[in-house]
């Protein structure tokens, strides 16, 4: 398995037997310090740090040079510049990355219609359909990667195989700028020796859950009881891995791939214990995420928020709305109710608020009355204003003139949809 730095790294020949295969997944290597290299050729082969250079904010993404040394997504830009000292701390471009990004998925979508997109920079891709005018699966890939290269200038890397679940794992096992080729009768070969950790979808939590079992491959997980796995990660994850675990994966890519989440995050540069700015907070944050769902045309019929302390403990809560809205009262709302639910007042370094369970909007029908209907007037007005003079037009004025010290250098995090 490969450790997000190249070690371990295993790639295909070029006339890997693709018996069997039709899926593809393509994951750009390092795909925001890729971009930062392609607008600025000096940073080649430094090691970068994405992120804001104070020390509050998290690591976006990191060069494999950076890696080598420990640096991970998500770590604190502070740590990460401990472990790397010599690391070249770049600010995100996020608006390029999105740029980038619609390149490459032209790409894709050029070789196959059955593209489905998983983040900005990785995709899923059928190319059973299109083998007679392209080329086998292993063919279709290195087509792939050759033309990212030549046409967008950065690396790519892809796994092949017949499941999603195994082709996932192929192409991060593959990186940096490689291929690997699993035949459907090579699959259990493949899959066995794997530590549980490389299965999609086992996070940190049931990895160490099973672990303290004794189950640490995924041989482990094929050849444990229903009861042990049960116990260790509950019965529907363990029945899902079994199944990925005998390489039964009945996923079809999806090329209208509906959106899960979207959220937005504050960490401060000063740890929070002022309970009413924090939900002066909350509501600003739900007033983003709503926004954002007026503009996709959803709506949420959950919201959770996450709550981090200066101990780096995370809380998380969630609630299930009445009905579906995508109005920023409601949202914030019920945001500032889990929020007082949590007992603890120690200081907070970060807050968010997510829409969860997203679906068309107006799908739920049309009410006998809308409680809503006067914040729908207020909050549609506001999306005019937004769209007329730019996101600083207008605001809650409670949000205004909060620069006392209590959280006001914020770094916003934008969570998209996942």
């Amino acid at each position: 398995m490969g450790h997000g730095d190249g070690r371990g790294r295993m790639v295909s020949s070029a006339d890997a037997d693709d018996t069997g295969t039709r899926i593809l997944h393509v994951d750009m290597d390092a795909f925001y310090a890729a971009v930062e290299v392609l607008d600025d050729p000096s940073l080649h082969g430094l090691p970068l740090i994405i992120g804001s250079p104070d020390g509050r904010s998290v690591v976006s993404s990191a060069s494999y040079e950076a890696r080598r040394y420990g640096v991970r997504s998500a770590m604190p830009v502070s740590q990460a510049v401990r472990l790397c000292p010599t690391a070249r701390i770049v600010p995100p471009h996020f608006h390029r990355y999105q740029e980038v990004s619609r390149q490459v998925m032209a790409i894709f979508e050029s070789f196959t219609p059955l593209v489905e997109p998983l983040s900005v920079d990785e995709a899923f891709l059928d190319v059973q359909g299109v083998r007679r005018l392209w080329g086998s699966p292993a063919q279709i890939a290195q087509l792939v990667r050759d033309r990212v290269q030549a046409e967008v200038g950065i690396t790519c890397s892809v796994g092949v195989a017949a499941t999603k679940h195994v082709a996932k794992m192929a192409s991060t096992i593959a990186k940096p700028d490689g291929m690997l080729v699993i035949a459907a009768r090579d699959t259990q070969a493949f899959l066995d020796p794997r530590p549980v950790r490389a299965m999609w979808g086992v996070g940190p939590k049931a990895a160490e859950a099973l672990e303290g079992r004794g189950i640490r491959t995924i041989r482990d997980i094929r050849e444990s009881s229903s009861d042990m796995l049960d116990r260790a990660v509950g019965p529907a994850l363990g029945s899902r891995l079994v199944a990925l675990s005998r390489g039964e994966d009945a996923r079809a890519v999806e090329t209208e791939r509906i959106e899960k989440s979207i959220g937005h995050e504050e960490t401060f540069d000063v740890d929070v214990t002022d309970r009413i700015f924090l939900g002066a907070e909350l509501m600003r944050l739900a007033d983003r995420v709503a926004a954002r769902l007026r503009r996709a045309e959803w709506e949420a019929a959950t919201v959770s928020i996450k709550v981090r302390f200066d101990d780096f403990r995370t809380l998380t809560r969630s609630q299930t709305l009445p009905e579906p809205t995508a109005v920023g009262q409601r949202i914030g709302e019920a945001a500032r109710g889990l929020f007082a639910q949590i007992d603890r007042r120690d200081p907070i370094r970060l807050v968010g608020v997510r829409a969860e369970n997203l679906r068309p909007a107006g799908g739920g029908g049309i009410a006998l009355w809308d409680d809503d209907e006067d914040w729908r007037r207020v909050e549609g007005a506001m999306d005019d204003a937004v769209a007329r003079f730019g996101n600083a037009s207008i605001t809650r004025a409670r949000h205004i003139g909060r620069g006392d010290g209590r959280g006001a250098a914020r770094h916003p995090q934008d969570h998209g949809v996942d």
